[in-house]
């Protein structure tokens, strides 16, 4: 199957084509993406009904230059995924409507992608994609879960984030210490390498949040406001930005990377796999690959393009279950609230 995936959960607007017929990477057939960043910056964050209306404006063209890019008209498209959710509401129902609308047009069938579902199978889109069972690791701006991934469509949610998301914390940890928006990835390349000072290991050291206790919940509220304090009492320079900041992100990976073994200890299993935007931070990947390789595991991660909000995952995870003769009926879908244990798996 041909498949055309279309995503507009929140402010990036992603379309791409997979199919079914190839192996591996190769059957990522063409991806488009647009960012609103620019378009949110002055705000500071994400206007949902500016978000709403830019997915008008970009999703068709966009459509229009993947398919070129595919080599492909419309009609030789054997099928249509979408985001259905979860997401800003606004924006999920331009995507669903356009799917579903170019779905009965060319009489072709169509389905609602769960938008985490989309992110937990990236990986598999690469070459020597892992097999399940594994653990996951969703780590977003919105989202930080541990996942057990018995079979694709059957997953039991090991632990989860009580407050901020790690990418929230990310991104409001910048905005404390005066980086633009969206902060996150530039915290993270400040911790690297700032252009007017290095970030410096321990010259900052904050909590590793929950890691003192059993259990695989998540907390970075009280992380964010240690640095808070930390900013507050410190010289404020640039090399004291690019210490805090690695502190930060050190704090971070650590406490992702006990709870990510300990989730492997209580899944029995030696896989974990990583999405979401904070997958693609360089610090995190290095981390998680050799705590995999001490305990004879793997740790799989998609290309950092497709750790992003992209429209490649979710036709990727539309054609599993369109192959696998699911699909929705003509109704437009939009779930700004789904529980990704509620889907239904791809065989009994």
């Amino acid at each position: 199957m041909r498949v055309l995936g279309i995503e507009t959960s929140c402010d990036e607007t992603g379309v791409a084509v997979y199919d079914t017929a190839l192996d591996g990477a190769a059957a990522l057939r063409a991806q488009a993406l647009y960012s609103q960043i620019a378009l949110h910056a002055e705000y500071g964050g994400v206007v949902p009904e500016l978000a709403s209306r830019d997915h008008v404006r970009k999703l068709v063209p966009l459509i229009r230059e993947t398919l070129a890019q595919a080599g492909m008209t419309p009609a030789d498209l054997d099928g249509v995924a979408y985001t259905a959710g979860p997401g800003l509401v606004g924006a999920l129902l331009v995507g669903a409507g356009v799917a579903r609308s170019l779905a009965w047009a060319l009489d072709i069938p169509a389905i609602g992608v769960h938008h985490m579902e989309g992110h937990l199978l990236a990986p598999l889109i690469e070459d020597d994609p892992p097999a399940p069972p594994f653990v996951a690791l969703l780590v977003s701006g919105g989202h930080t879960q541990l996942v057990a991934v018995e079979a694709i469509g059957r997953y039991r949610l090991l632990g989860e984030t009580l407050d901020d998301a790690a990418g929230e914390a990310f991104d409001k940890t910048a905005k404390l210490m005066g980086l633009p928006y969206p902060g996150g990835p530039q915290l993270a390349a400040l911790a690297a390498q700032s252009d007017k000072a290095p970030g410096t290991p321990g010259a900052y050291r904050f909590s590793r949040p929950m890691t003192d206790r059993p259990g695989l919940d998540f907390s970075f509220s009280g992380l964010k406001t240690q640095v808070l304090l930390a900013w507050r009492d410190s010289d404020q320079t640039d090399a004291t930005r690019a210490d805090i900041a690695r502190g930060f992100e050190d704090a971070v990976v650590d406490t992702l990377a006990i709870k990510c073994a300990r989730a492997l200890d209580a899944a029995g299993s030696d896989t974990l796999v990583v999405a979401g935007g904070v997958g693609a931070n360089r610090r995190l990947r290095e981390r998680l690959t050799a705590m995999c390789a001490q305990r004879g595991g793997r740790a799989c991660f998609p290309r950092p393009a497709l750790c992003t909000d992209n429209g490649a995952m979710i036709a990727f995870a539309g054609a599993l279950r369109l192959a696998a003769g699911q699909y929705d009926d003509a109704s437009v879908r939009a779930v700004p609230r789904w529980d990704m244990a509620t889907l239904s798996p791809l065989a009994a």
